[in-house]
């Protein structure tokens, strides 16, 4: 029989995808082609991978009761892993060449709707 713990912590990672499942469906009624889902690299997981234009956005996806605390959730080590996998992700892809990379949140709070907030940490 699995612990209370596991159990929490199974439900959280099936909370997380559903999770973004809908940032990418969101993302995609705003225009944006999803790249990628769950990107492991050496330096980050990136949730979301997508590109609008030439502008290569990293989404980070947080489930949280409000913005303010999805935005302190993600601390400047973590931004800067971040930026550092998008640099090496796109390294990898010639199509990516010369595109912006940008770090983007998307908030998700129980009963509403999701929030898209392009350059999220920008300035910070």
């Amino acid at each position: 029989m699995k612990t209370a713990r596991a159990m929490r912590g199974a439900a959280a990672r099936r909370s997380g995808r559903r999770g973004e499942v809908l940032a990418a469906l969101w993302l995609m009624a705003k225009g944006y082609r999803i790249l990628g889902f769950r990107l492991r690299t050496p330096q980050a997981e990136i949730d979301l991978l997508a590109i609008r234009g030439r502008t290569l956005a990293v989404v980070e996806v947080k489930r949280r009761t409000d913005l303010l605390t999805a935005l302190e959730t993600v601390s400047l080590d973590q931004r800067e892993r971040l930026r550092r996998a998008a640099a090496a992700v796109a390294a990898q892809r010639p199509a990516l060449a010369g595109a912006s990379v940008r770090l983007d949140l998307m908030a998700l709070a129980p009963g509403r709707l999701p929030m898209h907030i392009p350059d999220a940490w920008k300035g910070a």
